[in-house]
């Protein structure tokens, strides 16, 4: 039977202010029992209060649910660290589940091939914060909220058919989003007890979408975008929302196994 809430829990969301991670966290507020947290992350403050604003309104109260905004940049040490300050800092006794969603990623300079990828500062950024503050973090989370009875530990990667299938242009993105598929397939075949997903959300009707059209280097990949566009293809954040939502609470997935939003 699938479970109608997600418990009384500590739930992370990373890339918080828009798109996908804004409805994941709208969505997310709702199905949390009385004494949960939501940490909520991203760069801009301003958008986070807008975010913690609209939960308000909703009708999800403070007594019911306690909001944290953390305005940091994943991909600098100095951002890391403060995301991380903050969830160490919370107690953990009192939750029964710990939800990270992985869900913070940037597109990168997709106007570039391979071959014009020749300056390691720029790889370096792109990576630091599209796979190593995922990395970092979820460690950092797991070894806060470590192993005990009744407690129940979620991690979720927001992927991507990037991670499966190469787009030319694309190269740093489908680069980052396959190590996120095997660092998290990873995990779970190191920690049975924590449940893995890979999920990806689909082509979503996001800004992400609009610079994919626009900016992608190869000319191909631009017209199809263009054409998913304009035949009305793409998919709201609140459709692929509820379906992974779905997926979280019938529970019944291989852990660290790739779900794609059209398999659901």
């Amino acid at each position: 039977m699938e479970a109608i809430d997600l418990g009384k829990a500590l739930c992370v969301v990373t890339g918080a202010s828009r798109g996908f991670g804004h409805s994941l966290a709208l969505h997310l507020s709702t199905l949390l029992k009385s004494g949960s947290m939501l940490v909520v992350i991203a760069r801009s403050e301003g958008k986070l209060r807008e975010l913690q604003a609209e939960i308000r309104s909703s009708g999800v109260t403070e007594e019911t649910l306690q909001i944290k905004n953390v305005a940091a940049d994943l991909g600098k040490k100095e951002g890391l660290q403060e995301v991380v300050r903050v969830l160490t800092e919370t107690e953990t006794s009192s939750f029964n589940h710990m939800l990270l969603i992985n869900n913070a990623a940037s597109l990168g300079d997709i106007s570039k091939f391979v071959v014009n990828l020749t300056e390691l500062e720029e790889v370096d950024q792109y990576f630091s914060f599209n796979f190593s503050s995922a990395l970092c973090l979820t460690a950092s989370l797991l070894k806060h909220f470590v192993k005990r009875p009744g407690l129940k530990r979620t991690i979720v990667n927001i992927s991507s058919l990037c991670a499966l299938k190469p787009f030319k242009s694309w190269s740093l993105y489908c680069s980052s989003k396959a190590a996120r598929n095997m660092l998290f397939q990873v995990l779970a075949e190191e920690n049975p007890d924590i449940r893995v997903l890979n999920y990806a959300p689909g082509p979503l009707d996001t800004e992400m979408q609009v610079a994919a059209r626009s900016q992608s280097g190869d000319s191909e990949l631009r017209e199809t975008c263009a054409r998913l566009h304009e035949s009305g293809q793409l998919i709201s954040c609140s459709q692929s929302t509820s379906k992974l939502v779905h997926l979280l609470l019938k529970d019944q997935f291989k852990s660290g196994c790739h779900i794609d939003f059209y398999d659901v």
